[in-house]
């Protein structure tokens, strides 16, 4: 089984050519100044995260007008709209644009909304060549008063030449509140565009696989330990996003490399 792919860049919607996951689904939609996209949620909820540009969003008799504004992933925090199961929407674009759209099964009732930038939550993981920043776009912590049945969402922007998701976890078994079982997904950037990075994942049955990361790749996590690093040079920014029965988040690290993960208070307080 192969769990890594690069999606298609065309204009319109763009889709996974395989899945893996039970319970994640994605896609992205690319449109051009003035065109417009139209479908229906179906049984799943989504999450449309703006990439890039700026649209007109709307989801059933709701209209938000002119989301998104940062030019590019690099350039500053997102602006997304959850869109219910059951659900039709029409997405127009009022620049060129790029909405990544992250979904997962929903029986949740609720009205739509935006999150707005000054909703994400930011902030540094880790300490010296394994710190990464954060964008929690949809989670459980960071946004509890945003309903959703099982999309946890965010950002990660790993620099040049760091570790990120470091050490490796897992959440492979629902035994809270140490591990929750979740799928998740990766799909990467990278500035400058012809750069890369590696993302590793392996299992405990021996299993492994190393994904050279470039624009547009995706890894898919059904299960397994994962860990990823940017090539010197380049940053690399991944749209996370994970699925399961909650929404509640419990992950266990790597046994042989977890005390990595305990120096962080002492290479923080020596300024690393």
């Amino acid at each position: 089984m192969k769990y890594h792919c690069y999606l298609p860049t065309e204009n319109g919607i763009n889709e996974l050519p395989f899945n893996p996951c039970e319970i994640l689904g994605f896609q992205t939609l690319r449109l051009a100044k003035g065109k417009s996209y139209a479908a229906a949620s179906g049984d799943r909820e989504i999450l449309a995260v703006v990439l890039g540009g700026v649209a007109n969003v709307k989801v059933g008799s709701a209209s938000f007008e002119k989301v998104g504004g940062r030019s590019n992933v690099f350039s500053g925090k997102p602006h997304s709209v959850y869109i219910p199961a059951g659900s039709d929407y029409a997405i127009t674009a009022l620049t060129n644009i790029e909405v990544a759209m992250p979904s997962a099964p929903s029986d949740l009732v609720t009205d739509p909304y935006v999150i707005r930038p000054d909703q994400v939550a930011t902030g540094t993981w880790g300490a010296a060549n394994f710190s990464r920043n954060f964008h929690q776009i949809l989670t459980e912590v960071a946004q509890p008063d945003l309903p959703a049945r099982r999309l946890i969402v965010g950002e990660t922007y790993t620099p040049s030449g760091n570790w990120s998701t470091y050490p490796p976890h897992r959440h492979a078994h629902e035994a809270l509140p140490a591990e929750a079982r979740h799928e998740e997904m990766y799909y990467f950037r990278v500035s400058p565009a012809d750069g890369f990075g590696i993302c590793h994942m392996y299992q405990d049955d021996g299993f492994e696989e190393n994904f050279t990361v470039r624009d547009h790749g995706m890894h898919m996590m059904p299960s397994g330990y994962h860990t990823v690093v940017s090539a010197p040079g380049y940053t690399t920014y991944y749209l996370w996003f994970l699925g399961g029965e909650h929404r509640t988040q419990g992950a266990i690290d790597d046994a042989n490399v977890g005390w990595v993960g305990r120096t962080v208070p002492m290479l923080r307080q020596l300024g690393h």
